[in-house]
């Protein structure tokens, strides 16, 4: 038996609401992690790592870690080029957790490595959701990215 997802529903509505709210969690994933590339390449919010400072320009990963952040948080967040932005974004916190954090414990909690785990798991969720109707993608993207943003989520099929 399938839920109920009539406008009147709890699950109705909250099916009417989901690309709302998923272009509200791409903007606040992007927010956030263009805040951490302003912070390391323009010294913004406490400069890197809180020292006050700027990451030197070339140093590998940390220079490049944070353009990928300024950038691509950027663009994610204002949802243009979104899912190819967001794939690069989730690899490079993919990097980040295994070549920084990894090494030295296994679980996030006991590295250090939560918020590289954290974006990296929502940056591979937003390449798969798409950029939801608030994106600049609708806007200056191709007209196959618009019509796909319009038309209706087909239900699966009870099996």
């Amino acid at each position: 038996m399938s839920p109920d997802t009539s406008p009147r529903s709890l699950d109705g509505l909250l099916e009417t609401g989901r690309p709302y709210v998923l272009s509200l969690f791409r903007i606040v994933v992007g927010l956030l992690f263009f805040c951490h590339g302003a912070s390391s390449l323009l010294g913004w919010m406490g400069g890197a790592m809180g020292t006050g400072k700027t990451v030197e320009a070339g140093t590998w990963p940390g220079w490049y870690a944070a353009v990928i952040q300024l950038v691509g948080g950027a663009l994610v967040m204002l949802g243009l080029g979104t899912r190819i932005a967001a794939f690069i974004c989730s690899g490079s916190m993919a990097y980040a957790y295994f070549h920084e954090h990894q090494p030295e414990k296994l679980w996030p909690l006991q590295n250090g490595g939560e918020a590289s785990a954290m974006f990296c798991w929502a940056f591979f969720l937003i390449v798969f959701t798409g950029p939801g109707p608030w994106a600049l993608d609708r806007i200056f993207g191709s007209s196959r990215a618009s019509a796909a943003a319009a038309e209706p989520r087909r239900q699966p099929s009870a099996v």
